[in-house]
């Protein structure tokens, strides 16, 4: 039997459920995903026409209209500004609407599997996994998987972090949402500890610089021909809890009342804890660990469209995709010509956003025991 979850700080009655997933009906989801998936495509041309090389918003348009095959692009830019805005940050703009909107529905899946509205992969410890998996791999040449050796090692990594840190939690048949997020926290510091030794220890110089760098969360690096394997993940993640999202509804009434609608809870956490830790895994291969954008995005979400995860998913996927664009563009404007890492930026809004919730939740837990 898996253990329970008792989640002592953020948890809503079925009824406050209901309420809340009253404030965006099917016509208001439209809309909102609507307004989405227009900023999205204006942080996507954004992301395209700013940088160390500033290109007009016109050409940038031509340009990608002209790469599309249409006619009524006329080629009035120079051959290097197509290469810029085609194969240097086209695949950089294209893996951070990926990486943030993959991140930002893992967060979300994980918050309601595991009841803690503090769970995201960064905080509980999965990134870490999936960084030090990754990490093996370049330091000792592992190759065994040919081109995808990264995203498998990271993949392990990524589940064997989630498990350890859900089988540290467990005390006496029941886990709560402190010893949750205390031992993602501590196994987190183990594994960052056991990665930076190894790291430290490589006689790689160059490289050692480069995967230090990369552990800090970058978009910077992609190509057109290492795209595929996030967008796949993303597909297959999205795609899975979306037809699971009735039973990620029923997890958040309780363990019970979701055995008793006939969900083997045991069952389905395996699974899911399989199909996150894999999305997770190569999205930390392809840009190193990125936090807080799963722990911002599904509780922003969840203001606007309520509870239920068949409107919390696709909103939080696109609005993680504008964040994270949004997000790298900062990084490369703020401190140019230097680029700041944006594992760095995302950190600096999430951390702030953590203590709130914390001291919401806790405000919160309060009042109800005052009660």
């Amino acid at each position: 039997m898996t253990a329970p979850v008792t989640d002592t700080g953020a948890g809503h009655s079925v009824r406050q459920r209901r309420q809340e997933d009253r404030r965006a009906g099917p016509a208001g989801l439209a809309v909102v995903l609507a307004v989405l998936a227009v900023l999205l495509v204006v942080s996507a041309m954004a992301g395209l026409a700013i940088g160390s090389v500033r290109v007009p918003p016109g050409q940038v348009w031509g340009i990608v209209a002209h790469a599309l095959g249409a006619d009524w692009a006329r080629p009035d830019w120079s051959a290097a500004r197509e290469t810029i805005v085609l194969d240097v940050r086209a695949p950089r703009v294209l893996l951070g609407a990926v990486a943030g909107a993959g991140l930002a529905v893992v967060g979300s899946a994980m918050q309601a599997l595991i009841r803690n509205p503090l769970a995201e992969p960064y905080l509980l410890g999965v990134s870490s996994g999936a960084s030090l998996g990754a990490v093996v791999v370049i330091v000792f040449g592992v190759t065994l998987f040919g081109p995808v050796s990264l995203s498998v090692a990271a993949f392990a990594g990524a589940l064997g972090a989630l498990l350890l840190v859900y089988a540290t939690a467990r005390t006496g048949g029941r886990i709560t949402s402190a010893r949750l997020v205390l031992s993602g926290v501590a196994i987190a510091a183990v594994l960052t500890a056991v990665l930076d030794l190894l790291l430290l220890t490589t006689d790689r110089g160059n490289e050692t610089r480069a995967v230090l760098a990369w552990t800090l969360g970058g978009l910077g690096g992609v190509s057109w021909d290492t795209l595929w394997l996030p967008g796949a993940a993303l597909l297959l993640g999205i795609g899975i809890l979306m037809v699971q999202a009735r039973n990620l509804n029923l997890l958040l009434a309780g363990e019970e009342a979701a055995t008793t609608m006939g969900l083997d809870v045991a069952r389905f956490r395996a699974r899911m804890f399989v199909l996150l830790s894999l999305v997770t895994g190569v999205l930390v291969a392809a840009c190193g660990p990125i936090g807080f954008v799963g722990l911002m995005l599904p509780h922003i979400v969840r203001l606007v469209v309520g509870g239920d995860h068949r409107r919390v998913l696709p909103t939080a996927a696109l609005g993680g995709a504008v964040f994270l664009v949004w997000a790298d563009i900062a990084a490369r404007v703020v401190a140019a010509p230097l680029e700041i890492p944006v594992g760095v930026l995302t950190a600096l809004c999430g951390g702030p956003f953590f203590l709130w919730l914390m001291r919401r939740d806790a405000r919160r837990s309060g009042e109800r025991g005052g009660a």
